[in-house]
């Protein structure tokens, strides 16, 4: 089996190295905050102590990070030094393609192929081992680290270095907005007295439904805005989304007018750390106008 080193175990990151161990590949973790990492213990995985012993030995690197600069960091603190050649770097957080591009010629340079494949899912998918896998870079990496990627989902080759993460903008531009219409009728059907997960009920099946309208409308209807996936991230992406679309020469005003309510969220009402699902709090707030 080929070895495996997974640095970042946090609320993804974690059960992503669950499905791995329960597929037996052999998996050493490494996590900046260390007692993240010894909590897979049980679970069989090798805890290194540095993230240039949890590389030194692996066949494929898997990052889960929590940005662009937190990737760049590992890769410049050791890692792109300590992988043997011919390992392959998987780098499975959300960063901007440019980044993804910049970090694929770094580690081709020195003998070492990249992936990027950020997910889509959430929590629920990472635990579920059902996860959207988004993967830009070269096919022969790619389909030597598919049976692992398989492991925690769905893996797709979409195109080069880089396309996975612009993939991965595409999803989040289609999330945010679903996000905010789920929003207005969730609130639509609140004010008039009805019963919102019974809504849900009603339209599952239909043109209408949607994963996000089960999940997320579930958390709006219940008040619950506890992070499967953060509200700060959800508006980095949109960021990122936006910056790519402007050097694309592209307008995209779905994308340009959920940044803007995802922005009043996190820097004015403080939601950065509720889920994103949480944008029904903004347009709640907008009534009180």
């Amino acid at each position: 089996m080929l070895q495996i080193a997974f640095l970042g175990t946090g609320l993804m990151g974690a059960p992503m190295a669950r499905n791995l161990l329960k597929a037996a590949f052999p998996v050493t973790a490494w996590n900046r905050s260390t007692d993240k990492a010894e909590a897979l213990k049980t679970d069989g995985a090798t805890v290194a102590t540095s993230v240039t012993e949890a590389v030194r030995n692996a066949d494929i690197v898997i990052t889960m990070v929590s940005d662009g600069g937190a990737v760049r960091a590992l890769l410049d603190g050791g890692v792109a030094d300590a992988m043997q050649p011919g390992a392959i770097l998987v780098d499975m957080s959300s960063i901007k393609p440019r980044e993804a591009r910049a970090h694929f010629d770094l580690l081709k340079a020195k003998g070492v192929s990249a992936l990027d494949a950020p997910v889509s899912g959430g929590t629920r998918g990472a635990t579920d081992g059902t996860l959207a896998i988004m993967a830009g870079g070269e096919e022969d990496a790619f389909k030597k680290v598919k049976a692992a990627l398989s492991a925690m989902g769905r893996p797709t080759l979409v195109g080069p270095s880089g396309t996975g993460q612009l993939a991965k903008l595409a999803n989040q531009g289609i999330v945010a907005t679903t996000i905010g219409i789920v929003a207005e009728a969730m609130l639509l059907m609140q004010s008039a007295g009805a019963d919102m997960n019974r809504l849900r009920e009603a339209l599952k099946g239909g043109f209408a439904d949607s994963i996000i309208l089960q999940q997320h409308g579930k958390r709006m209807a219940d008040g619950d805005f506890t992070p499967g996936g953060r509200s700060a991230l959800q508006l980095k992406d949109l960021n990122n989304l936006l910056e790519e679309a402007a050097s694309l020469r592209l307008a995209l005003p779905q994308a340009e007018l959920q940044q803007a309510r995802y922005h009043r969220f996190v820097h004015e009402l403080g939601g950065e750390d509720l889920d994103h699902a949480g944008l029904f709090l903004e347009l709640k707030d907008r009534q009180r106008g």
